[in-house]
């Protein structure tokens, strides 16, 4: 069965504390962080955009596979903070990587959710034939305008998946998605920073979509919140994925280990599967993962994943729980000024 032969992860190494952030604007920080659930997040380096952390993650996946480079024929990259407006990420990731030149690459775009529709991509591309392998990319340089609340959580980081059919640690049981044009988010070319529907982001977008679709990719396989060892949703904050998996009848038990954010933030496309990536790191043969993606604009989808004993011969470290606590921690001016000059290229 077609699923996951190997995973990767990257989180830029800055961080700036939510009070930092309120210090500057005079807001309570101990309320934005009961607010939103985010006590920190990662900032990229000036050095840092989407291509650069795409190629991180993509060779640590690579080297954990450890499966010829030139068996890779399919580079996805969803994002919505490409760095070129026109010009792929997923054709510099190719040649970052050293793949042969005969691959199929394509940037995707969907919000926080690009990333897990390029591994649905690369299902279909492994299960048809056309292709052995096939890389699947999730990463952002996500932005906030300064003192928009998004401020406290649009963040950096990015996960890169391996997905065949031969030696796979976590077979990919069932996936589904559930879509519609719900306008909660938005950013119009040309601008900076993107705009959102305040409130209007929480029932009919987020809760709507993940809950219809991790719901409805349970009821077709027969399958309850209880059947599952672990559940991991996309994470806008540190309050939206609690309150779903509580709607959905999981417990607090299984979604901690994936619950990322309140340490690193949003990472848009990386969200849930940084948060499924942490998983991993722990996963054992024969459990059990719920992942649940969510992009504005709106979109999830849902995927039925069950570990395999392979992923016991794979090399996990550095997991991600030990990426998030090697942090180095900086103030709003130094911040600022990274801001500025990756703004300006």
């Amino acid at each position: 069965m077609v699923g996951i032969v190997s995973y990767g992860t990257y989180i830029p190494r800055y961080r700036i504390k939510a009070e930092e952030i309120a210090r500057i604007w005079g807001e309570n920080a101990e309320a934005i962080k009961n607010g939103l659930g985010v006590y920190e997040k990662s900032v990229p380096d000036i050095d840092e955009d989407t291509a650069t952390i795409s190629v991180m993650c993509a060779r640590e996946a690579v080297k954990r596979a450890g499966i010829p480079r030139n068996s890779i024929g399919a580079v996805f990259v969803g994002s919505e903070s490409h760095p070129y407006a026109v010009k792929p990420t997923a054709t510099i990731v190719g040649e970052a990587l050293g793949i042969d030149r005969f691959f199929h690459s394509a940037d995707l775009e969907f919000a926080c959710k690009a990333g897990t529709a390029g591994i649905q991509n690369c299902m279909a591309m492994v299960e048809s034939g056309m292709i052995r392998y096939g890389l699947a990319i999730g990463a952002d340089t996500s932005q906030g305008a300064p003192g928009d609340p998004l401020e406290y959580s649009a963040s950096a980081g990015g996960a890169a998946f391996i997905i065949g059919d031969d030696g796979t640690i976590a077979e990919i049981r069932d996936t589904l998605s559930f879509t519609t044009d719900t306008p909660d988010f938005w950013r119009r070319e040309g601008q900076p920073y993107p705009s959102h529907g305040g409130r209007f982001t929480g029932e009919p977008a987020y809760f709507r979509h993940v809950s219809t679709a991790a719901g409805e990719i349970m009821k077709r396989n027969n399958l309850s919140p209880e059947d599952f060892s672990y559940a991991v949703f996309h994470m806008p904050n540190g309050k939206f994925p609690v309150r779903v998996a509580r709607m959905l009848g999981f417990t607090g038990k299984q979604i901690e280990q994936g619950l990322v954010v309140r340490y690193i933030g949003n990472t848009y496309s990386g969200s849930s599967l940084l948060g499924f990536c942490a998983v991993l790191d722990i996963a054992r043969p024969e459990e059990r993962i719920l992942l649940t993606s969510f992009g504005s604009g709106a979109g999830s989808d849902a995927f039925i994943i069950e570990v395999t004993e392979n992923i016991e011969s794979i090399e996990r470290n550095p997991g991600v729980w030990e990426k998030i606590r090697n942090g180095v921690y900086i103030d709003y001016g130094f911040y600022a000024k990274l801001r500025r000059k990756i703004r300006m290229g």
